[in-house]
């Protein structure tokens, strides 16, 4: 199903809607879309209008970072050293994780609002899979550490990153604990 063109004025509401609510999450404060309604002096029926749910609003504000990760994924695949693809991919998904408030409440989501993000979620997870079965195969993953045991590890990385470190130097933290844990994940010992 196709959906017909916004209108000009319909388009900058919904622009202005998704970036007052990139402003809210940003802020850690919860999206609700009564609130982005009165800060962006709209009346609450245009937020419902473009959004019928605040996690159709939040995902909206997460997809781009979505794309992203899938667009650096799919580059990871096809580089030819499984260890470093891995390796590229996990530091990417963590900085992303830690500069980007929208993803992990969406990542963790058990269900999605919008069909896309239920395809980019899929993507990555395809991804990942793919990079940590390249690596398994190429020996340079611990035999007794599984692709299932990655998603806990690297929420635990961010979390501890976004925990216990100022917001301006979570990446840094976060890529510091990322080399750490890869230093036991990883056989030859290759850290980002």
């Amino acid at each position: 199903m196709t959906t017909a063109p916004l209108r000009k004025d319909a388009a900058r509401n919904r622009e202005r809607i998704v970036a007052v609510a990139r402003e809210v999450v940003d802020e850690g404060t919860p999206l609700q879309l009564n609130d982005v309604a009165r800060r962006v002096s709209m009346g609450v029926g245009t937020v419902y209008r473009h959004f019928p749910t605040a996690e159709a609003l939040l995902e909206t504000v997460a997809a781009p970072g979505l794309e992203a990760l899938a667009a650096h994924g799919e580059r990871a695949l096809a580089d030819e050293d499984p260890a470093r693809a891995l390796t590229g991919f996990l530091t990417r998904t963590v900085e992303a994780q830690v500069t980007d408030a929208s993803l992990s409440a969406v990542s963790a989501a058990p269900t999605d609002a919008l069909p896309r993000t239920t395809e980019l979620k899929q993507n990555l997870s395809s991804v990942g899979r793919q990079l940590f079965r390249r690596a398994l195969d190429a020996d340079v993953v611990r035999a007794d550490v599984t692709a299932d045991d990655l998603v806990p590890l690297m929420c635990g990385v961010a979390y501890a990153a976004n925990v216990h470190t100022a917001p301006a130097a979570r990446a840094e933290t976060a890529r510091r604990y990322l080399a750490a844990l890869l230093e036991g994940v990883l056989v030859d010992r290759v850290t980002p």
